[in-house]
């Protein structure tokens, strides 16, 4: 049975999907883009910035499920410019100091509400 995983330390969702959904010791996190939960708008920055609060909310999300960055297994990166990778890169890998997950990173055209990266992540206890 799968379990809705919800908390207002992360985004809501801005769509027809929950923020994340546990079945069998695996959770599957949505896309997050670096929206502050309590503002409930895009923080304005950088690539750097705005990673950082993707990883808040995903922390924040993990965090409500009972997991930390070490159950996290897979990520996939979407960035609206490749240009960012390398400065994305140094904030991602700050939460991840050993063993970290497997992780695809794709260039795509658009992101919602323009931002500049969205990460989806999977953990397993």
């Amino acid at each position: 049975m799968k379990n809705i995983i919800s908390t207002r330390n992360a985004p809501g969702a801005i769509g027809p999907y929950s923020q994340a959904v546990e079945v069998n010791g695996m959770l599957f996190i949505s896309g997050q883009i670096p929206i502050d939960p309590v503002t409930g708008k895009v923080v304005e920055g950088n690539i750097t910035v705005q990673t950082e609060q993707v990883m808040k909310n995903i922390g924040a999300i993990l965090e409500a499920a009972g997991y930390n960055f070490d159950h996290v297994v897979k990520s996939t990166c979407l960035l609206s410019d490749m240009a960012d990778f390398a400065a994305m890169n140094v904030v991602y890998g700050r939460h991840y100091h050993h063993q970290p997950p497997a992780r695809a990173a794709f260039a795509v055209k658009t992101l919602p509400l323009n931002v500049l990266i969205e990460i989806e992540t999977i953990a397993i206890k």
